[in-house]
């Protein structure tokens, strides 16, 4: 008979843990809370607009072709990409902004006009980034971070060494670049990381390297054809998925967690896989005896950033915007402070904005718009429907600036999105939006362990644990755990 195993949520680490398992003979169910799969990466639907609730960048497509090809698929079987040219536009004033070109030449030539001889330097970063790369994506984040041991190899210290996992990523750029504009923009990537750039490793110019050398991608439909292209495998390999159904505790039995209990009924397991929000699982699903950790470790966590989010219908299109933009025409350095280092409303922030209707008809009815804008804040903070709105009239004074034209007079749809929502669907851990912060001292063993330390079959999945938050780790992270569980219990 196979063993039973009962995943917690159907977001995109749980997806993939339950897929993999399932192709490895286990018996799965997935127990969803909300009414639809995909965690942060739902849709909902109004006034004939489409809107992804969540991650609206598509970066590091190999990690998909990695994940589907382990069942014999690809990613072109579900969806359908296309590559943004530009890849994204960068806002710096009303008047004033650049569009990042697809493709290293013309980036090249983007950089010389800036700052002289800077086409030549962008080779050497992207070349020295490209190990980093390849020992990142293709080796450490594969790893369990169970024990010490996994990294002791004399070939991984000397990736260590080479990796700068000891330099400052701040530091780090500026041996290539001096131009302002650049730093930021090879910056931007960090902000969502959980820290400044001069307090991250600069072993994240892997990211710049994927979006520079990949490209920027967009699935026909929205980022939620990856959710339906995930739950249509893993039923295809037998996975049972029920959503509405929130747990409410895992029962512990002579060390095992053999029963997990919702509100529609009790199901019984030989392993559970925590994909849901762990601190939450840890800290609220299970019997103080069986925590992995206290309250003064989640307390002591660094936690990426949340993010105050508006959902927008336009009546009509709106010119000058592209696929991606980025509105940095205020003080990177202060806003990313308010985040990390003295949280608080940022006072002058700086925002994203996706128009996915610029490449996809289907997202708004003809002739309007698809608006989704993001502001990254700290998270854990009070987010009232007053400041939400204050936020919203800060933003769409500047976004209105760089258009040229009223917007506000033509929304037909809004709606917002912060702190108490994530919590309320999410169950997130302060509020969280991205996870856990990618420091040095939250880097694979030093982040919450994969599995738990007092009970014999209970695993854990998602932006919490390893490898970190954002999409392609995700998927990364239900892998690592199916296997983990395989050689245990397979």
């Amino acid at each position: 008979m196979s063993k039973r195993v009962i995943v917690i949520g159907a977001g995109f680490a749980g997806l993939s843990a339950a897929t993999s398992l399932a192709d490895k003979g286990f018996e799965v169910t997935i127990l969803e809370k909300n009414s639809q799969a995909g965690g942060r990466a739902r849709l909902f639907q109004e006034e004939g607009f489409t809107f992804d609730m969540g991650p609206s960048w598509y970066w590091m497509p190999d990690v998909f072709e990695t994940y589907f090809g382990r069942f014999g698929k690809k990613p072109s079987d579900y969806y359908n990409l296309v590559r943004l040219d530009p890849s994204y536009a960068v806002i710096f004033g009303a008047d004033d902004a650049v569009n990042l070109p697809a493709g290293i030449e013309n980036l090249q030539a983007v950089f010389e006009e800036m700052e002289p001889g800077a086409s030549r330097r962008l080779l050497d970063f992207l070349e020295q980034a490209a190990y980093k790369y390849d020992v990142g994506i293709n080796n450490f984040v594969w790893k369990p971070s169970r024990r010490v041991s996994e990294f002791m190899s004399l070939k991984l210290l000397k990736d260590v060494v080479q990796l700068d996992v000891f330099q400052s990523f701040s530091s780090h750029v500026r041996k290539y670049f001096s131009n302002e504009r650049i730093l930021q923009l090879m910056e931007f990537p960090i902000l969502f990381l959980g820290a400044t750039p001069a307090n991250t490793p600069a072993m994240y110019s892997l990211m710049n390297y994927a979006e520079i050398t990949m490209g920027t991608w967009y699935p026909m439909g929205g980022m939620h054809e990856i959710v339906k292209a995930m739950v249509a495998l893993a039923e295809e390999k037998g996975v049972k998925i029920l959503l509405n159904h929130p747990v409410k505790q895992i029962d512990v039995t002579n060390g095992n967690a053999n029963k997990v209990e919702t509100y529609q009924g009790t199901f019984e397991a030989d392993v559970v896989v925590a994909g849901a929000d762990y601190q939450h699982v840890d800290s609220k699903l299970l019997a103080p005896e069986y925590r992995n950790y206290g309250e003064s470790y989640w307390n002591s966590r660094v936690l990426a950033p949340s993010s105050l989010l508006f959902y927008l219908g336009v009546d009509k299109r709106v010119p000058r915007l592209q696929h991606h933009n980025l509105f940095f025409d205020e003080d990177f350095g202060q806003h990313a402070r308010e985040i990390y280092e003295k949280p608080q409303w940022p006072t002058r922030p700086l925002f994203y904005v996706s128009a996915p209707s610029k490449t996809d008809p289907s997202v708004a009815p003809a002739g309007m718009e698809n608006l989704f804008i993001l502001i990254p804040v700290a998270p854990d903070l009070n987010d009232p429907e007053e400041t939400r709105e204050r936020y919203y009239n800060i933003v769409m004074d500047r976004l209105e600036a760089y258009v040229g034209e009223g917007i506000r007079e033509h929304v037909i749809f809004k709606r917002s999105y912060a702190h108490s929502n994530f919590i309320a669907d999410y169950n997130a851990f302060r509020g969280n939006a991205y996870g856990l912060a990618n420091t040095l001292r939250q880097t694979a063993i030093l982040k919450p362990g994969l599995k738990n330390k007092r009970v014999n079959n209970l695993f854990y999945t998602g932006q919490l644990t390893v490898p970190g938050p954002g999409v392609p780790p995700s998927l990364i992270s239900g892998l690592v755990v199916a296997d983990e569980v395989t050689k245990e219990f397979g």
